[in-house]
């Protein structure tokens, strides 16, 4: 029995700290799950290998570990952004999507901001909330008017085509759009996803007691 309630308080623990991993464009750093609370999954410098991005037709993938989230897209125009305060308004505003896995999602620069301009070095940054607080991952690009996404970089499980359009994404299996994603309503993070904290405290408090019972 108390095997059971065990391995019932691990799985509890495992979604409070559930994270996302960006997979496309690549990420500053290895992923560091620890460091992802903080700017940039903790990495505070450019990398010099900037991946070439195009303008427009563009697209970023993540891996979520959460069955409900929002994220956004904050960009820098900075050459080392190294703070958040180096980040302006969102170019994609919070949209909240449901389902674990790959989720692939339109990033069309030119359209969120029309000054950007071909070869130019921008950085990324991609908030993601599960419910248990915002995680980051930042990308350094160089931007394209002629580039394209090398076809062996696949949009996976992804509902969207590059550049955008009115179908956002989808998940791996049994994935759900719940409400805008990119292009649509912005939506409060704070607002929109559940939180976790005071909900598990009382769920592990009730675990412990029972525990105790059966000891």
């Amino acid at each position: 029995m108390l095997a059971t309630y065990a391995l019932f308080l691990a799985s509890l623990l495992a979604l409070a700290n559930a994270h996302f991993q960006l997979q496309f464009p690549p990420p500053r750093g290895k992923f560091v799950e620890d460091d992802e609370p903080k700017f940039c999954d903790g990495y505070d410098k450019a990398t010099t290998n900037r991946t070439v991005f195009p303008l427009t037709g563009g697209f970023f993938s993540l891996n979520s570990e959460h069955t409900s989230w929002t994220a956004a897209v904050n960009l820098s125009t900075k050459p080392d952004p190294a703070a958040f305060s180096d980040f302006a308004s969102p170019i994609v505003p919070f949209f909240k999507l449901s389902g674990e896995g790959l989720f692939c999602l339109p990033l069309n620069l030119l359209t969120a901001d029309s000054g950007l301009k071909d070869g130019q070095n921008v950085t990324v940054q991609i908030v993601f909330d599960g419910g248990d607080g915002s995680l980051f991952q930042c990308a350094d690009l160089t931007l394209s008017s002629t580039a394209k996404i090398a076809s062996d970089i696949s949009c996976t499980n992804g509902t969207a085509t590059a550049g955008g359009g009115s179908s956002a994404a989808s998940g791996g299996a049994g994935a759900s759009r719940t409400s805008s994603a990119p292009g649509g309503a912005a939506t409060s993070p704070n607002a929109a996803a559940p939180r976790f904290e005071s909900g598990l405290a009382a769920v592990l408090l009730g675990v412990l007691g029972m525990a105790a019972t059966v000891v």
